[in-house]
């Protein structure tokens, strides 16, 4: 699933294709990383589960980002869609990178996914445990540390 360009301590990087988001090229093509070449079989199991977000999660995930772009969006000229229409957010903004968010594998499968929105906003959101815990712009926050 996940095709590793490279496999090092501190610094393991790969993509894969996405079953829904796009990049910033209409591709589905997103990248993954992880701390260490002994995580890439988390890896794999956040990519299998974020290929698997469900219709509400992906609604949720939709929302929050129009909700971070009404609270901070640095483009005031934008306008979000309409909230019946929130997947149409997805046509203004792309994802380009999937973080593990575990640090073992005995973690509670858990990523952030990073992105960029045409606002001129950065914006992500963070998964753990098949829930979305957070969408904005401070998803990097929600990364554990060692």
């Amino acid at each position: 699933m996940i095709h590793w360009l490279h496999q090092e301590d501190g610094y393991c990087e790969g993509w894969f294709e996405s079953k829904f988001f796009c990049n910033d090229e209409n591709s589905k093509k997103l990248n993954v990383y992880v701390k260490s070449p002994d995580l890439s079989e988390c890896a794999e199991k956040c990519v299998e589960a974020f290929n698997n977000l469900t219709e509400p999660q992906i609604n949720e995930i939709c929302k929050g980002i129009m909700e971070s772009v009404k609270e901070g969006g640095m483009d005031k000229e934008f306008e979000c869609p309409a909230p019946e229409h929130a997947l149409d957010i997805l046509d203004s903004c792309w994802f380009t990178a999937l973080y593990v968010n575990m640090l073992h594998k005995e973690d509670e499968i858990a990523y952030v996914v990073e992105g960029e929105g045409e606002w001129g906003e950065v914006i992500g959101f963070a998964v753990k445990n098949n829930k979305v815990i957070y969408v904005g712009v401070d998803y990097l926050d929600c990364m554990e540390e060692e």
